[in-house]
């Protein structure tokens, strides 16, 4: 315990570690991550002093997106490296100097449990869940790197179809910044897709000050990249996500020819 009282550890020994990885030896190009995976709250905060009803919502996690994941890594055999706690207790996908890393208020919730943080209390949360996944992040392109294969960034979200009152008509958006390759061809491959609404940089942006993975995984190393963001209420139920896993896992496997065809790409 620190002078305070208040835990000098923040995960209790029966937390899980903050990092999942699924498919972790797989060959595939494609890297998919997933900042916003999980709900988890460690033992030792408690709820954040938030009721249940607000810890299942969107402002607590990207749901169904953890589902769609999963399937997609399975069905591209990609590694996927996801992060199991709530971007109530630590956004992993801003960079922790903004005031969002660690939201006094989400949308119109605000969220008791970060208030009067220390800067300690703050840092704990920085190095016991944030810095594990980027590290790991890291450490997994280093070794494709040494192993001449090819990486090419997927980060995956999904957003509220409804935010501050305002409805948002796309099914699904490409974000990105300063890599013009793979989000070009998404949104090709996605617009010819004769049901989906597609947003470009919509319904975000990406940007130096508002995301941490792409501009620090994706951007700073040079590699292909781009996030995607699939509207919560079509990834909602089991059926949902095995349907747009399947979508993206062929279009992302056409992809993958063309860049391999254009030697963007090695060739296998």
């Amino acid at each position: 315990m620190n002078r305070g009282g208040k835990p000098s550890l923040l995960l209790a020994e029966t937390d899980v570690p903050p990092v999942l990885e699924r498919n972790a030896l797989a060959r595939s190009p494609f890297l998919l991550t997933c900042d916003h995976y999980g709900r988890m709250i460690p033992s030792p905060l408690g709820g954040l002093g938030l009721p249940e009803s607000e810890l299942v919502r969107h402002i607590a996690w990207d749901i169904g997106i953890a589902g769609v994941a999963e399937r997609l890594a399975d069905r591209l055999g990609a590694h996927l490296i996801a992060q199991r706690y709530s971007r109530l207790v630590i956004d992993c996908n801003r960079p922790p100097h903004v005031a969002s890393s660690i939201p006094l208020i989400s949308e119109a919730t605000t969220v008791p449990g970060n208030e009067g943080l220390s800067r300690e209390e703050a840092e704990l949360r920085r190095t016991q869940i944030f810095d594990p996944y980027h590290a790991r992040i890291d450490a997994v392109i280093d070794a494709r790197a040494q192993q001449g294969w090819p990486t090419v960034l997927v980060s995956l979200h999904s957003f509220t179809p409804v935010y501050a009152g305002i409805a948002r008509p796309w099914h699904i958006g490409t974000l990105y910044h300063r890599d013009k390759v793979l989000p070009r061809l998404l949104l090709q491959h996605l617009r010819g897709e004769a049901d989906l609404v597609v947003g470009d940089n919509e319904p975000y942006a990406v940007g130096d000050e508002t995301d941490y993975t792409i501009p620090v995984h994706g951007e700073m190393r040079a590699l292909m990249n781009s996030g995607i963001e699939i509207r919560q209420d079509l990834i909602s139920d089991q059926a949902g996500e095995a349907a747009w896993a399947d979508r993206l896992a062929r279009i992302l496997g056409e992809i993958e020819t063309t860049l391999r065809k254009e030697a963007l790409i090695a060739r296998e």
